[in-house]
């Protein structure tokens, strides 16, 4: 099977990227992984979508440091690839990290995706819907029950309406971005400094504040759901608690957020089940949700990381499972051909 991974740039990846986790385990277990940024693509006179590519030359590997290592490396195999010779081509960059400094890349993965997937690539995630995916509106469209109460504005007085409304107490975001960047949460007595946080989120577009869930102190659970069903390999879920040991609301691990193991109980996997039905439908092969009790406070379409978190708790290597489960979306293309959809091969 040959793969290819896009992200943001090859020479920026990290050893505890999930990216990087997944390419090497493609390579460990016998297949071609292809990684290439997004500004690598190539339109082709022909209509083939083309790009410059990079795979290493070793067919084995015991750590992400060294499989990195000869992937950025001068000894790193470079080529210049078709897109029809690609067997699944997975979207794996984060438009956020490109939003200030390459507007224009925010777009182009999706973009490419749709004319490979056109071509009859599997793409993943479906590139029609991660489209609509490109900020965290996409969030909203999911059931009201499983997700806080949300406003999103520019407008600072709709905004402070909003956090009286909750008594004062309201947490405001960007409406895009990753990583914790430009987090506040607002209380009561922070009331003096409000307009000011609200400008601070503002000047870069639309923010979203939202209900404060008090159990968001003790932290918030990642876990990975691939074809509709929460990832469980060897008999544990592919998920970790995140939390803060310094009292900062920001449980993300970029914010200083800690991990433990996660336990996945009824309530977390009944969140799944309700949006289980939007993800098969928009074709989101792997997605992250990031779980505060019985509420969603987001889902990551584009890039969810932390599967080198998850093995750290649960000891059991998720990679395994999502090479395999492409094996066989590979399988059921060769059998159907145009007969399915990249949308409904994206789940299978």
């Amino acid at each position: 099977m040959r793969i290819a991974f896009v992200v943001n740039d090859v020479m920026t990846e990290e050893p505890g990227y999930t990216t990087t986790r997944l390419s090497m385990t493609a390579i460990n277990l016998g297949h071609e992984a292809w990684t290439l940024g997004v500004g690598d693509f190539v339109y082709d006179p022909c209509g083939a979508i083309l790009a410059h590519a990079r795979t290493v030359k070793k067919e084995n590997y015991r750590s992400t440091n060294a499989y990195l290592k000869d992937l950025q490396g001068d000894d790193a195999r470079l080529e210049r690839i078709n897109a029809d010779g690609i067997d699944a081509l997975l979207l794996r960059n984060d438009p956020a990290e490109d939003a200030a400094e390459q507007p224009w890349a925010q777009t182009s993965g999706i973009l490419f995706g749709l004319l490979a997937a056109k071509r009859g690539s599997i793409v993943l995630n479906d590139p029609a819907n991660l489209a609509t995916a490109i900020n965290k509106t996409y969030f909203q469209q999911f059931p009201e029950g499983v997700r806080p109460r949300t406003c999103i504005s520019r407008d600072a007085k709709e905004i402070r309406d909003f956090v009286d409304s909750q008594k004062g107490k309201a947490v405001l975001k960007p409406l895009q971005g990753s990583g914790g960047q430009n987090v506040f949460l607002i209380r009561p007595k922070d009331k003096a400094n409000v307009n000011q946080m609200i400008e601070a989120v503002v000047r870069d577009g639309y923010a979203i504040v939202q209900e404060y869930l008090p159990a968001a102190a003790e932290g918030d659970i990642r876990l990975f759901v691939m074809n509709g069903n929460a990832l469980k390999h060897k008999g544990k879920y592919a998920a970790f608690k995140r939390v803060s040991e310094n009292g900062d609301l920001r449980n993300n691990l970029h914010a200083g957020g800690k991990i433990q193991r996660a336990d996945v109980d009824e309530s977390t996997l009944q969140l799944v089940e309700m949006v289980r039905p939007k993800l098969i439908s928009d074709g989101m092969f792997l997605v992250g949700l990031d779980v505060v009790k019985d509420k969603l406070m987001e889902i990551n379409v584009f890039s969810p990381g932390g599967l080198g978190s998850a093995q750290q708790v649960t000891d059991v290597d998720f990679c395994e499972a999502i090479i395999e489960a492409l094996e066989r979306k590979v399988h059921y293309k060769a059998c159907y051909n145009a007969d399915i959809s990249n949308v409904q091969i994206a789940t299978l």
